[in-house]
């Protein structure tokens, strides 16, 4: 079985770098290899499309800032954001905000794995460490 899983892992790799092109995920690029998985059916074909789907995902959440905040954000702000995150990462990036009352004041930015965070229960948080 084991054999089996990185056979899956190893093609779903190969199909992922077929779908990005200049670290941009393309949607006709990702048709293709779902009708190519669709028509040829490859051996573990579910466990194929798992790591497939998973590695979409990642790359995907690396182009899209996940603003959360506890009050109202500007449309102005979250568009300074989505700039200076694009100048950071040197790639088209998004913003897109949610609420999240648990954070008192401020802002949480997640691009991909990494989190900026300037809100008054990070601070908190941090303080509550270091005592």
């Amino acid at each position: 079985m084991a054999a089996a899983a990185k056979q899956a892992q190893q093609l779903a790799r190969q199909l992922f770098k077929l779908s990005v092109v200049d670290h941009v995920v393309s949607t006709d690029r990702v048709a293709g290899v779902l009708a190519y998985v669709e028509k040829h059916a490859p051996a573990n074909a579910v466990l194929v499309l798992k790591a497939y789907h998973r590695l979409i995902a990642v790359e995907l959440a690396k182009s899209e800032a996940r603003v959360e905040h506890a009050g109202v954000v500007a449309p102005a702000a979250l568009a300074a954001i989505a700039a200076a995150m694009t100048k950071k990462y040197s790639r088209p990036i998004t913003a897109a905000a949610r609420a999240h009352p648990a954070l008192l004041a401020g802002l949480r930015v997640r691009v991909g794995d990494d989190v900026y965070e300037s809100s008054v229960s990070g601070q908190l948080a941090a303080l509550s460490l270091s005592v």
